[in-house]
């Protein structure tokens, strides 16, 4: 058993089956849906199909992230319990929980000064959030210390790679991604755009790709030249999806005929309420590790 908790947001976006096989502790976010607060708790609450289809139907989402007070009460436990945190959150250039988790981070290791907290920034969201967590629980298993796990997480996050798309481009209107204008001659022109997270963690547009099928290459193109060895790549591909999971097993196929030495299949997941909230319906997101991410 290790001496200490490997933590991470809800927004890390894996199966609830998955958080507790791996030993992954979580804290949750909230979001409101026509007016009605609910945690971001994987789908518990509110299955993510529901979700979904309320927001296809118009339904009015906002998010909210945990203030000082909720860290405060999530560590406080494992603390008592003579535990030490890593907590690993949402990406700084998405969200200010981060901020609330180190001010957290600070008054607890002033109450529980025997202790140690500490915070790193994923600059990274979704599932691809979640495969950095994975990876460190891995590291974590195999006997590293809270340290050594830190430092690796510190040194690797922006090899995570982080490609989206979308078919319904209401969503990214609505959260001012992208222009009404643009918006419009997308959907008129069956425009997908292709956005992928820059080294500030921030979603980035990339490219404007014509017709579903063309934007399910292209993504599969952008593994092909950033994935570490190519086309040898052997370690871990994660997916999620809103809504869409068609698109996302035609993606998968993809991947997997082209990318044969995976470890392990493709795994696909539920882009979760939080993340959701912005983009609605439609997103397909790929995760893998490669080459250090850049902004430009």
């Amino acid at each position: 058993m290790s001496s200490y908790v490997l933590s991470c947001a809800s927004t890390a976006d894996l199966s609830k089956e998955r958080f507790e096989a791996r030993n992954l502790s979580y804290l949750c976010f909230r979001y409101r849906l026509n007016g009605v607060d609910y945690p971001d708790d994987l789908g518990e609450t509110m299955p993510l199909k529901e979700f979904y289809a309320a927001m296809a139907a118009g339904g009015d989402t906002s998010t909210s992230q945990p203030n000082v007070s909720d860290y405060l009460d999530y560590f406080t436990p494992f603390l008592e319990d003579g535990k030490d945190i890593l907590h690993l959150e949402l990406s700084s250039g998405l969200s200010g929980a981060i901020n609330s988790a180190r001010n957290a981070a600070r008054i607890a290791q002033e109450r529980y000064p025997d202790r140690k907290v500490y915070i790193v920034d994923s600059l990274g969201a979704s599932s691809g959030f979640g495969l950095l967590a994975e990876t460190l629980a891995d590291l974590r298993d195999g006997g590293a210390t809270i340290e050594e796990v830190r430092d690796f997480a510190e040194a690797n996050k922006l090899r995570v790679h982080h490609w989206f798309f979308s078919t319904d481009l209401t969503f990214y209107v609505k959260g001012g991604r992208v222009t009404k204008v643009s918006g419009w001659f997308g959907t008129l022109l069956n425009i997908c755009p292709l956005l992928n997270m820059d080294a500030q963690g921030r979603l980035r547009p990339r490219h404007k790709i014509r017709g579903k099928q063309a934007v399910i290459r292209a993504i599969v193109e952008k593994m092909e030249q950033h994935a570490d060895g190519g086309h040898e790549y052997d370690g871990r591909c994660y997916m999620c999806h809103s809504a869409c999971e068609g698109d996302a097993q035609a993606v998968i196929a993809l991947i997997e005929e082209k990318f044969p030495k995976l470890k392990g299949k493709v795994e696909l997941y539920d882009i979760g309420t939080t993340i959701g909230s912005h983009t609605g319906p439609g997103t397909v997101a790929v995760f893998f590790f490669g080459t250090e991410r850049e902004d430009d």
